[in-house]
C-alpha cells in the first residue's frame, strides 16, 4: 500500500540516522587502523580498502553537511543526488542502489567475458587457417 507522508519522513530520518551511525562506527575502526599504521604495523588488503573507503566517505560528508546545515537546502538534496549520485557516503546507500550497482558491474563483466571469448575464438580460427 501507499505510505503516508509521516511514514516516508520517519523512514528517511531512520535511514540517515543509520547512515550516520554506520559512518561513526567505520570512523572509529579507521582510527584504530591509522593508530596501528603509525605504530609500524602493516594492514591487510581488506583493511586498507576499508580505510580508503572510510576516508573517502568522510570527504564526501562535507558537501552533504552543507545541505543539512543550511536551512531549507535539504529540499535540493534529491536534485543534487540525481546529478551527483556518488555524493553521499557509502553508508547512506539504500539496498536498491547497492543492487543496481552490482547489476551494472555484473553486466560489464559479462560483456568483457563475451568480448574475450569472441577474441579467443577468432584467434583460434586464424591459427587453424594458418596451420591448415
Amino acid at each position: 500500500g501507499k505510505k503516508s507522508l509521516r511514514q516516508k519522513i520517519v523512514e528517511e530520518l531512520k535511514h540517515y540516522y543509520n547512515g550516520f551511525h554506520l559512518l561513526w562506527i567505520d570512523t572509529k575502526v579507521a582510527a584504530r587502523m591509522v593508530w596501528r599504521l603509525l605504530h609500524g604495523q602493516v594492514l591487510t588488503r581488506r583493511e586498507r580498502r576499508r580505510l580508503l573507503r572510510t576516508c573517502a566517505d568522510l570527504f564526501r560528508l562535507v558537501p552533504f553537511l552543507v545541505f543539512v546545515i543550511v536551512p531549507f537546502m535539504e529540499f535540493l538534496l534529491p536534485v543534487f543526488l540525481k546529478l551527483f549520485p556518488e555524493m553521499l557516503p557509502s553508508t547512506f546507500e539504500t539496498e536498491s542502489k547497492k543492487e543496481e550497482k552490482q547489476k551494472k558491474k555484473l553486466n560489464a563483466k559479462l560483456e568483457l567475458a563475451k568480448f574475450l571469448q569472441e577474441t579467443i575464438a577468432e584467434m583460434a580460427k586464424r591459427n587453424k587457417a594458418d596451420t591448415g
